[in-house]
């Protein structure tokens, strides 16, 4: 009996390892001498010994082929992976992919029937940061099921429907055929048996006669298409059982009455050589005329052209025979109508499209021996970056998901009414707040209440609860069912509520309401309440006008000050016209913040003090001494501004923890925090002076301040 590591050592000398670098060899075979590498294998020696020699098969690199084999030899992979990381730094990426492949794996276990696999799927490309990781579990799976005979029946069916549900479907759409068509007809031996020995019984011939006859048909039509002066690329390939069944399912036909059993592809130049072609085949064989689709002049329905047509070929054996343009191969191979969704009948959205073509382009490139796949490998990041999340229901179901998702959104793509009855959530196990971002992987549990009440917050950007148009639409559709009055009273009460924390709420409306297509304030209180318009964007607006109101009816400087010059370049928070090397200031009575309306007031030795246009205590001064005044617009500041925020709140544990991550996460700054505890009510007041970098922050942070838990009011101090 060999020792492990002479077992090793045998399969090193293997040509399915020749990609290795001899560094690779060398450390691998010095770490399986010094440990018991066949202790803790995750598979026999001869299925890892298959695996390699399939990925050998699809020209794998070394670092692909080095993560295979280290994967399968866990008490080797420790030993060697701080020296093999430096000189491959995307082993890791590749070793992990795989561990992650198994969380889908177990996903796939806990589902009846493998339920929703398109959507395993998609889990597994998003999860997986390396997709050349795919080929290796295809290639390892492969290698199982060739060995699955000796399993015991249970494990034998529960690996025979993984292959069915996820490796065969991502085989076909890699158009790895030689993989896919016998990963289909060994999970198909094992899942139906008995069908599975009919349709082989009633085959006349093995698939290597099958082969031999396609080869024979392939020179017959060269030669013809040689004669005929058509420049044709020639390719065949036998149906396999599974596939013979799924086409007997699909028409409902009995064996005898299929024609493609055999089927060649010719390829030419131009749609004028394809009708030519066609003319030849069908002056060799006899056409079947039931037979013949045009899907060239009448392309299907995802864009897919060629010319289909059935002949009695040689032997009188039937011979389905695919005519198309390199061009429109090329299509159906990688483009709009790629070959595996005609085959499966759906389409994956662009980013998941973009990852198969990425990774074919790969595949092909590497069976070429071609040059620049570094460069093809580098460009994944920026060619492929993910515009899904797929998050698990507690079932193990996949949930289809924008990027930016919340846990909110996943209520709502679950059903219409778990989003409306939502409460509270749970991610792996772990409770968080509504406006949770999801990732690829997260299983959540949403905690519900026996009646629909949908808070309109939800609808605030600002407060980040929902990412998904789709749910926006649906939380807005069951205020747009209240009645007017309602609705009128919530717009009212959520626009008052904003006003106030940014010091507007004194403002008239009527000036913006013209601005947002409302016909008096009450229907921009009801565009308010069903979300067409948020409450920042009326105060942005009124800022806006109280600015463009303020300007002009600010006195002027009489005629007797220095001539007017430009300011130096400067980093001043503020220019004042007209004047220069001024000492000037925020007044604290009312600190403005920038984008609001200003002013400038000239004190007697501590220069010009700048107050909101609206300010009382510069509307007495202004009153009082009018010369005084100073036109003022603020500048380009490098450090943000200063102002003070109020917020009231329930006394709980990490309230303050949670306030200040908050501000820190919108990129502000806390500069000085008081706080008053009420202990009878259990309730606390802070008192924050923060540095924002102007009013759009500012009215943000305050909204997102508002919604944290326990808060019950946040606002900007008077």
């Amino acid at each position: 009996m060999n020792t492990p590591g002479h077992d090793i050592a045998t399969l090193l000398q293997r040509s399915a390892v020749a990609a290795l670098t001899p560094a690779m060899r060398q450390a691998i075979e010095t770490a399986a001498q010094d440990v018991d590498a066949a202790e803790g294998m995750r598979d026999p020696l001869p299925v890892l010994a298959d695996t390699l020699d399939t990925l050998a098969a699809l020209s794998a690199d070394g670092e692909v082929v080095a993560a295979a084999l280290l994967f399968g030899l866990p008490a080797v992979q420790p030993a060697v992976m701080a020296d093999l990381s430096r000189s491959s730094p995307g082993l890791a990426d590749l070793i992990e992919g795989q561990a992650a492949a198994a969380q889908v794996w177990a996903l796939h276990a806990e589902q009846a029937r493998g339920a929703n696999s398109e959507g395993l799927r998609r889990l597994l490309l998003a999860i997986v940061r390396d997709l050349r990781v795919v080929p290796v579990l295809l290639a390892r799976q492969l290698a199982r099921m060739r060995a699955a005979g000796t399993l015991p029946p249970e494990e034998r069916q529960a690996l025979a429907r993984l292959t069915r549900d996820i490796h065969a479907p991502l085989a076909n759409r890699l158009g790895i055929w030689q993989l896919k068509w016998e990963l289909e007809d060994l999970a198909f031996r094992y899942l139906q048996p008995d069908t599975y020995r009919q349709i082989a019984a009633q085959l006349d011939e093995k698939r290597t006669g099958r082969e031999r006859y396609i080869a024979a048909v392939i020179d017959t039509l060269r030669g013809a298409m040689r004669e005929n002066g058509i420049a044709a690329d020639i390719s065949g390939r036998p149906k396999h059982i599974y596939s013979i069944w799924r086409k007997m399912q699909r028409k409902q036909v009995m064996f005898d009455e299929l024609y493609d059993l055999r089927a060649v592809r010719i390829a030419v130049d131009d749609v004028a050589a394809c009708y030519a072609a066609l003319g030849v085949v069908h002056a060799l064989w006899v056409p079947i005329p039931s037979e013949f689709d045009d899907y060239i002049a009448r392309p299907k329905a995802n864009d897919y052209r060629s010319l289909h047509t059935a002949v009695v070929g040689p032997e009188g054996r039937t011979l389905e025979v695919q005519i198309r343009t390199h061009e429109m191969h090329a299509q159906a191979e990688l483009g709009v109508a790629a070959h595996w969704k005609y085959k499966e009948g759906k389409s994956a959205g662009d980013a998941f499209d973009r990852k198969i073509a990425w990774m074919r382009r790969l595949l092909d490139s590497a069976a070429e021996g071609a040059a620049g796949d570094g460069a093809l490998a580098g460009d994944l990041d920026a060619e492929l970056v993910e515009d899904r999340v797929y998050a698990l229901t507690p079932k193990g179901e996949v949930v289809d998901l924008p990027r930016g998702g919340t846990v909110l959104d996943f209520a709502y793509h679950v059903h219409t009414m778990v989003g409306h009855r939502t409460r509270g959530a749970k991610v792996n196990g772990r409770i968080v707040p509504l406006n949770h971002a999801l990732r690829s992987g997260d299983r959540v549990e949403i905690l519900t209440s026996k009646t629909a009440e949908p808070r309109r917050d939800w609808l605030l950007p600002a407060n980040g609860f929902l990412a998904s148009g789709r749910s926006r639409d649906k939380v807005r559709a069951w205020f747009h069912k209240l009645d007017r009055t309602r609705n009128l009273q919530a717009g009212r009460e959520l626009l008052e509520k904003e006003l106030k924390r940014l010091g507007l709420h004194q403002s008239d409306l009527s000036g913006v309401a013209k601005k947002f297509h409302a016909d008096s304030i009450d229907d921009l209180y009801i565009q308010v309440a069903l979300g067409d318009v948020g409450p920042h964007q009326i105060g942005r607006a009124l800022h806006e006008e109280q600015r463009a109101v303020a300007a002009p009816a600010t006195p002027a400087l009489p005629a007797r000050r220095a001539p007017k010059r430009a300011p130096p370049p400067s980093r001043s928070k503020f220019t004042v016209q007209g004047v220069g090397n001024l000492l000037v200031q925020l007044a604290r009575c009312c600190q403005p913040v920038p984008g609001e309306p200003i002013a400038g007031y000239l004190t007697r030795g501590r220069g010009v003090t700048v107050h909101r246009a609206d300010c009382a205590s510069f509307v007495r001064l202004a009153a009082a001494n009018p010369p005084r005044v100073l036109p003022v617009e603020w500048g380009q500041a490098s450090g943000g501004y200063e102002v003070d925020v109020q917020i009231a709140a329930i006394d709980r544990k990490w309230l303050l923890k949670d306030i200040t991550t908050l501000i820190a996460q919108e990129d502000a700054n806390v500069l000085d925090i008081n706080s008053q505890n009420t202990r009878a009510s259990g309730r606390v007041r802070l008192r924050l002076r923060l540095k924002v970098a102007d009013f759009g922050q500012l009215s943000t942070l305050l909204g997102k301040l508002d919604a944290l838990p326990g808060v019950e009011e946040a606002r900007r101090s008077a």
